[in-house]
């Protein structure tokens, strides 16, 4: 399970580079985001996953599962969708402002 989770962000990160690497603005904002989701992911599986049981390893032993890489992903989530929910907005002021989301039009509108 482990492998397939590392597999699936690694595809989730190349998929986020390229979208990155995009000249449109939507894209570039969705490729960080899809960036983001696969941090989570790694995140999660960095801290270890048990699938069928419940989060108490042991009764007796008084032994948990860790519950810090939960909360970091709780955190990051909530700090991905502000980020995100922001630099849409900017997306979208930025192309009623210059009529276009391409990069390099920007670029050029920028230094002139």
């Amino acid at each position: 399970m482990d492998t397939l989770i590392i597999i699936l962000v690694g595809i989730l990160v190349s998929i986020g580079t390229y979208l990155i690497l995009s000249r449109h603005l939507l894209r570039i904002v969705l490729g960080t985001s899809i960036i983001g989701h696969a941090v989570n992911l790694l995140i999660v599986a960095s801290g270890g996953l048990k699938t069928g049981g419940p989060p108490l390893l042991g009764e007796r032993n008084k032994v948990f599962t860790d519950a810090v890489p939960q909360a970091l992903v709780l955190t990051a989530i909530v700090i991905n969708f502000a980020v995100t929910a922001l630099v849409l907005v900017l997306c979208y002021r930025a192309y009623q402002s210059f009529e276009t989301d391409d990069m390099e039009q920007l670029r050029g509108e920028a230094n002139e």
